[in-house]
């Protein structure tokens, strides 16, 4: 048998396995709507555990040894992604994406998928959203919009920023807005994740923030383009946001958690801290899966117990005894 390492870019397969690789992925584009970003991580999962199928078995893997997977064959996988340190969340991204190929495999090939099915990976634990405080958040949207010195670029980024925090956007989210959709209206009809439409309010500062940019960008927008544009007329790329927050937050002495999306985060903590129902927020945030949301509650737990722990005039009660 070959070692166990998975090579990076995966090893090389069968036509057939490699075949049915490709229809999976397109199939879950066409059926789940899946995003283009969510397919390529997708199409490499699998690639790496077929990659290692071929050199544990020290051939190219065709659709006989897929249909054959052993326990032991899945422990093996397991064992050499944790042996080149991958995290436990995302082994357990890898074996979920696997475990979908494997079952839309053996629906056409009429195969059992049971031993890669109940494979499961390490256990990990949903780390907590990180979100700003109310007053971090309003002094990142100030200095976003006074790190250029070109005043259309300070109002784009000062309108990214904005909508992130105002509307709980994602980054992809905020950059896909095409320019047919300004001005805003009163509410933003959002396609997230999994092709989820979802309408979104916005607020007058959001509209305002918007409409400078538009007033001050100096470049013609087709109505079917990008709203946003980079410095060179292109769609905005989400890095340039990324290095909007990374000097915001190292002006401002944040940690390293102050990114693009801890703004989203504190749009829905913010909202549940001031009395917002946690259904409407799964709503808003456009989360599938309420368990989702409701990581935001212990993160408005953890902060109540600090403010009593901070607070408690336990100096005051008489000592026992």
């Amino acid at each position: 048998m070959a070692g166990l390492n998975a090579p990076k870019g995966g090893g090389a397969f069968s036509p057939a396995a490699a075949d049915a690789l490709a229809r999976w992925c397109d199939e879950t584009r066409a059926l789940d709507g899946a995003s283009g970003h969510t397919i390529t991580a997708y199409r490499a999962d699998v690639a790496a555990f077929l990659g290692f199928l071929t050199q544990y078995h020290a051939e190219p893997v065709g659709m006989a040894r897929l249909a054959a997977l052993s326990p032991a064959d899945m422990r093996a996988f397991l064992a050499a992604e944790h042996g080149r340190g991958l995290s436990p969340r995302s082994m357990a991204r890898r074996l979920s994406a696997v475990k979908s190929f494997i079952r839309w495999l053996a629906d056409r090939e009429g195969f059992d998928p049971t031993h890669v099915l109940s494979a499961r990976a390490p256990r990990h634990r949903r780390g907590l959203p990180r979100p700003l405080s109310p007053e971090a958040a309003r002094e990142v949207i100030a200095q976003a919009g006074a790190l250029s010195d070109t005043p259309w670029i300070a109002a784009r980024d000062t309108a990214v920023v904005v909508l992130l925090y105002g509307c709980g956007l994602r980054i992809s989210e905020a950059l896909g807005l095409r320019r047919n959709q300004a001005p805003l209206g009163s509410a933003l009809r959002i396609l997230g994740k999994g092709g989820k439409e979802r309408l979104v309010p916005v607020l007058p500062a959001a509209r305002a923030a918007v409409d400078r940019y538009l007033a001050l960008c100096p470049m013609d927008l087709p109505a079917d383009g990008a709203l946003f544009r980079g410095a060179r007329g292109g769609p905005l790329n989400p890095r340039q946001i990324a290095r909007v927050m990374e000097q915001a937050r190292a002006g401002l002495g944040l940690p390293a958690s102050a990114t693009p999306h801890a703004l989203r985060h504190s749009f829905a903590t913010h909202l549940l801290a001031s009395g917002g129902d946690l259904r409407a927020i799964q709503e808003l945030l456009g989360h599938a899966s309420l368990s989702t949301t409701q990581g935001y509650t212990a993160v408005d737990t953890t902060r109540l117990m600090q403010v009593y722990e901070s607070a408690h005039p336990r100096a005051q009660l008489p000592a026992k005894g």
